[in-house]
């Protein structure tokens, strides 16, 4: 699980802060705040770690059409180029099983810092305990701090923005085992973007199990299939929260007779109803039905990030959507990092801390603002109650402000009637 992360000069940000994360972390604010480029920091770490070609060892990946996110260049991402700051990056995680590292023994807990500059150097250290093991290549050598001894430069080589490459058997054992718990963290990441894909008549499916459903929910049929041969939760789950959510009655997934590996997914709008294929009911049920399969689908210990997953819901449909990720967080062991726009989503995540349903330490709530192009965040101080002491100014527009005012406009015309 992540725990913390900051960033420094990254797009609109010039710097975060340290941001604490939870088993369940949401960005609230409004359009172009921020929210989308503190996901932009995983999902840039994560694609780097996931670049398919193994002797790729460019510092960082920025995309392409076809990644988790494009992000141009190192100048595209810059705050405030002009100043040639440097990039920095912070994040800290909970390691799923202890990592023992020579001369320093059994850790559970591991922070990575890396810092990035124009001419395509950089340098990073990992946070074992209170010792820092890091690669400094800005200078010319590289640096090792205690309890590793110093080495003269040639002898280690960094590979991309986390790793080594050493002649030294003991350097490369102990980064070995870093640069795999990073790799392992940035695997449980599974991401889910904003814009899922329109419904299909038909869907193909040749037996694979996809590690989750794509970041456009591409591959949800795939998941639904690969669930039922390896007998996942998912056909009890969402069938029950889509009633809950009162968009569906129930779905079932069938072959198409006359295709070798197509398959269509049949809705029931109502108990008794027809079954119809997914194109022809609302178009929100296409949309929340990749976040449910994604929370039931992605294995234990999984990390989702999930943008607007209100996203084309009913309000009401929005507030029971926070049920189900209270369920997943507290059920799965699964971690979720989500931005929304949602006020009632937010509304139902304080009700249920009322209720004691969910405890304020498992939420990690945040507004993001902008002010002069630089983006600014502020934790939601919650209490044990589910109230918020700091509620930011208009956090979701001006609801009262707008209902005095239509009152002030009908006072005058029935003053002007009268």
């Amino acid at each position: 699980m992540i725990t913390e992360l900051r960033a420094q000069n990254f797009k609109s940000w010039q710097d975060t802060g340290t941001l604490q994360f939870a088993p369940l972390t949401g960005l609230f604010g409004a359009n172009s705040s921020g929210k989308t480029s503190i996901l932009q920091v995983l999902l840039m770490l994560k694609q780097t770690v996931e670049h398919p070609s193994p002797d790729w060892n460019e510092l960082l990946y920025f995309g392409d059409e076809a990644s988790l996110v494009n992000l141009g260049s190192f100048d595209d991402i810059i705050h405030q180029p002009a100043n040639n700051p440097s990039l920095n990056i912070f994040v800290s995680w909970l390691l799923r099983e202890k990592l023992t590292i020579q001369n320093i023994g059994e850790v559970d807990t591991l922070s990575f810092y890396f810092n990035f500059f124009n001419e395509g150097i950089g340098n990073f250290n990992y946070q074992v305990g209170e010792h820092k093991l890091g690669i400094e290549s800005g200078s010319g050598s590289y640096m090792f701090e205690s309890p590793i001894p110093s080495y003269p430069s040639g002898t280690v080589d960094p590979f991309r923005c986390y790793g080594v490459r050493s002649i030294f058997a003991t350097i490369q054992q102990i980064f070995s085992n870093l640069e795999k718990a990073f790799e392992n963290l940035f695997s449980q990441i599974l991401y889910l973007g904003p814009l899922r894909e329109y419904p299909r008549r038909r869907y193909p499916w040749k037996g694979d199990h996809p590690k989750g459903i794509g970041q456009y929910g591409e591959k949800t049929t795939s998941a639904l299939l690969s669930g039922r041969i390896r007998r996942l939760p998912i056909d009890e789950q969402i069938p029950k929260w889509l009633q809950r959510l009162e968009l569906i009655d129930s779905y079932d997934v069938q072959p198409v007779s006359d295709t070798g590996g197509d398959y269509e997914l049949l809705v029931k709008q109502h108990k008794g109803g027809p079954q119809v294929p997914l194109t022809d009911v609302g178009f929100g049920v296409s949309q929340v039905l990749p976040v449910l399969i994604l929370c039931y689908y992605a294995p234990e210990g999984s990390i989702l990030i999930l943008e607007q997953p209100e996203a084309h819901l009913h309000p009401k449909v929005q507030s029971e959507l926070a049920d189900v990720l209270i369920d997943v967080v507290k059920n799965r062991n699964v971690q979720i990092i989500l931005e929304s726009h949602s006020e009632n989503l937010l509304l139902r995540l304080m009700r249920r801390i009322a209720e004691e349903k969910m405890s304020a330490d498992d939420t990690a709530l945040y507004s993001c603002q902008i002010n002069d192009g630089t983006s600014e965040i502020e934790r939601l101080n919650m209490d044990e109650y589910g109230n918020i002491r700091n509620w930011p100014q208009d956090f979701f527009g001006d609801a009262t402000g707008e209902l005095i005012k239509k009152t002030k406009a009908e006072m005058q015309r029935r003053k002007v009637i009268e």
